[in-house]
């Protein structure tokens, strides 16, 4: 009844093909883009934005890179962590190397360093694939940890081993450093989600989205019709490698300020970004949003429910996050293996009929 495309006649092939063809839809979004932007940051303080905020946007792009790589292309990774540790530690040495360089740029080439590093380990891609490249992707892991725990180059030869971001500022306002206010770090965050998002939108709607996708569903059959899986391998890679830097470097600067990488970036924060996508839903933009913030809203709502309400001890309600984590993605893989991605599209489907049976 509320949820028509009566009245939404498409005269354009742009017209139909755009993300949001029904009018409902497009007045959301771009609601929810007045609140983030215009409502949020004059509401904002520090509880809001270190335990909810700040993580979800940070892990939303995370999951958008790694989303890219296996949702879309089908390349299983288990080295997000590893790679969000060089594009931490490359925003590092970049921020003390040129510190007369705007943060902005330093956080994009970290994105870009980060690429080239994803499209190194990467390589193997090309002959394996399934099991064995998941755990190539996970020598990664421990090999980049490893690295960075043992050359004192990468943190400037700290007797502690631990990197610091200096403060920065953009437009006169610092957003790293201890003079930080949360509305700062948060729009900061806020600009490259939506950026990171409708780059990733655009690309998978696109012909590199399609050759990935081709790769994913039979790579021989996708090679016969001619997609080059050297390409679209590696174009994944890149592309998946420069998001996930760029969220490592924004995870250090602007929302730790000081971190070690075996504690920040180990293999726990590798399992959490594919937890993330599994429980969202694997190829799909608004699955990896959906997935952000189902684990980053989870322990806050366990801490509210079982420790404040109830009464329950601390590590009690850890361990009930820990079971309700691994039910979740058991019943996403054999019920749902869309996640809540194809939840939401069913709900709309249903809506769109409502009160109609079919």
């Amino acid at each position: 009844m509320f949820y028509r495309e009566a009245g939404d006649f498409k005269k354009t092939y742009s017209a139909d093909n755009q993300t949001f063809p029904i009018k409902i839809d497009r007045v959301g979004y771009y609601l929810a883009l007045v609140v983030a932007f215009l409502v949020i940051p004059f509401v904002i303080n520090d509880y809001w934005a270190n335990a909810i905020l700040l993580p979800f946007l940070i892990y939303s792009i995370a999951a958008i890179g790694l989303n890219i790589l296996v949702g879309y292309c089908g390349q299983v990774s288990l080295g997000t962590g590893g790679f969000m540790a060089v594009g931490a530690y490359a925003c590092y040495k970049l921020m003390t190397s040129f510190p007369e360089v705007n943060i902005f740029f330093h956080v994009i080439l970290s994105g870009g360093i980060t690429g080239l590093v994803c499209v190194l380990f990467g390589l193997p891609s090309l002959r394996i694939k399934g099991f064995y490249l998941a755990v190539a992707t996970l020598a990664a892991q421990f090999f980049l940890v490893w690295l960075f725990n043992r050359v004192p180059w990468f943190y400037n030869y700290s007797a502690s081993g631990q990197i610091n971001a200096p403060e920065r500022m953009v437009f006169g306002i610092p957003v790293t450093g201890p003079n930080t206010e949360s509305w700062a770090t948060y729009l900061f965050c806020l600009v490259f989600l939506v950026l990171s998002a409708l780059i990733a939108r655009n690309l998978t709607r696109g012909m590199a989205g399609r050759k990935w996708m081709a790769i994913r569903d039979m790579d021989i059959a996708a090679e016969i019709i001619g997609v080059n899986p050297l390409k679209a391998k590696i174009s994944a890679f890149a592309v998946s490698g420069f998001f996930v830097g760029i969220s490592g470097a924004l995870f250090f600067a602007l929302y730790l300020g000081a971190v070690e990488v075996g504690e920040a970036f180990g293999i726990t924060k590798s399992f959490l970004v594919l937890f993330m996508i599994i429980i969202g839903g694997l190829g799909s933009i608004f699955g990896s949003f959906a997935g952000a913030a189902f684990l980053v809203l989870l322990p806050v709502v366990l801490k509210v429910v079982g420790v404040d309400m109830l009464g329950w001890p601390t590590d009690i309600v850890a361990h009930l996050q820990l079971v309700i984590v691994g039910g979740l993605i058991i019943m996403f893989l054999i019920l749902e293996p869309h996640g809540l991605a194809q939840l939401w599209r069913v709900a709309k489907q249903k809506l769109r009929l409502w009160p109609f049976p079919h």
